[in-house]
């Protein structure tokens, strides 16, 4: 789907990710579930590009809903996977921390868990190789992606963010569709390590000023990062 010249998601609300096009080549940027690859080659099919032109995948952090296609792509294509030094060993399939309880709604459950095995979540493909990124990085890749450190969520959730389509990724750092309740709007993403260091990171993304802000779960947000940061912040409290 066509965000805006030169940005695109795959997926849905419940899990997507999203692909950068520029003159040299496309970044993707999250990889969502293993079956998100037809919805990722159909993509690139429409935008007149194919697996040959994608330099690069930037993960988020590493947990089995973003990882998804990316070991495919750096086994069978040679594309580098980028992620922070300190989710390296989670995108290559090291334990997570159990965390708190979660409040649910059961048909918003149903529905995440549905979807996520239709997109093969049951089987996630974990990284066997993976380059190590650091906050303040500026990745030689289309768009020239920044990588924004922003802990919580995991010890190396990022961001990403990308001036040329004004816009930052941010993962599971906030959330616009609760895929455990089925709210919507900007909130606390779920299965956080760290709720109170997740929110304060998000101060990390003001300095962008980016319009569109986009998150692995939920509609794309465009009403601006400081917008964004400061319903996050009201929904916490």
């Amino acid at each position: 789907m066509e965000l805006a010249p030169s940005l695109r998601r795959i997926g849905s609300d419940i899990v997507s990710a999203y692909l950068v096009d520029s003159p040299d080549g496309v970044t993707v940027i999250d990889a969502g579930l293993p079956g998100h690859w037809r919805d990722l080659v159909a993509e690139l099919r429409a935008m007149g590009r194919s697996l040959d032109d994608v330099r690069g995948v930037v993960l988020t952090h590493g947990d089995s809903d973003h990882v998804g296609f990316a070991e495919r792509l750096r086994r069978e294509h040679g594309v580098p996977v980028y992620v922070h030094a300190a989710d390296a060993e989670r995108a290559k399939g090291g334990k997570k921390p159990s965390g708190a309880k979660q409040r649910m709604r059961l048909g918003a459950l149903l529905g995440f868990v549905t979807y996520s095995l239709r997109k093969g979540g049951a089987r996630p493909v974990w990284l066997r190789e993976v380059v190590e990124v650091h906050d303040g990085d500026v990745l030689d890749l289309p768009g020239e992606p920044h990588v924004i450190g922003m802990p919580g969520h995991s010890p190396g959730s990022i961001a990403v963010w990308v001036p040329a389509v004004d816009a930052v990724f941010v993962g599971d750092g906030l959330t616009t569709r609760h895929v455990l309740t089925g709210d919507v709007g900007p909130a606390p993403a779920p299965f956080t390590d760290e709720p109170a260091q997740a929110i304060t990171s998000l101060r990390a993304l003001l300095p962008t000023g980016a319009t569109w802000v986009l998150p692995g779960h939920g509609a794309p947000y465009r009403d601006g990062v400081a917008a964004a940061v400061a319903a996050v912040e009201a929904a916490a409290r």
